[in-house]
């Protein structure tokens, strides 16, 4: 059994690729992602993967940096993609929907730090930082679910 935390090497973009696309089909409503590394590690690289691995049809992923929020219809249910880089207060996230998100949808949230005590206690942490050989994605959790399906993602990548 995986136990927290996981930690993976994704040396190429297509590593990071693979990951995203293991994990999207894994996910359920009522589950986040939390990502957090420096700007640049392949955070919304990682998302986009993993949204166009349970779409209904192929369609454009953009970034959520300017919006904030780009929602998806997917085989899942509802999946909410922020970027809360230019959110400065929980009021600014509240407004934005996502406590409500929270608990109706899949949630990606990229710089989740912005959540401040609006973070679920239940997501999945994963940092993607650089490496000497591509990038290091550690994952974190508390909820027994994630150990399980985070070993079913990984005899995928």
């Amino acid at each position: 059994m995986i136990t927290a935390p996981f930690v993976q090497h994704w040396k190429t973009e297509q590593s990071t690729v693979r990951a995203g696309s293991a994990l999207g089909p894994l996910l359920a409503l009522g589950d986040a992602v939390l990502l957090t590394g420096d700007v640049g590690t392949g955070k919304t690289h990682f998302a986009r993967a993993l949204i166009r691995s349970i779409l209904f049809v192929p369609e454009d992923v953009p970034s959520p940096t300017f919006t904030l929020v780009q929602v998806y219809d997917t085989v899942q249910g509802p999946l909410w993609h922020a970027d809360l880089y230019r959110v400065s207060t929980a009021m600014e996230v509240d407004e934005l929907g996502l406590t409500e998100a929270f608990q109706d949808a899949i949630c990606l949230i990229e710089w989740p730090d912005r959540l401040g005590s609006l973070a679920p206690s239940e997501a999945l942490c994963l940092d993607i930082q650089m490496a000497k050989d591509g990038r290091r994605a550690t994952f974190n959790w508390t909820d027994p679910k994630w150990a399980r399906r985070l070993e079913n993602m990984a005899a995928h990548v």
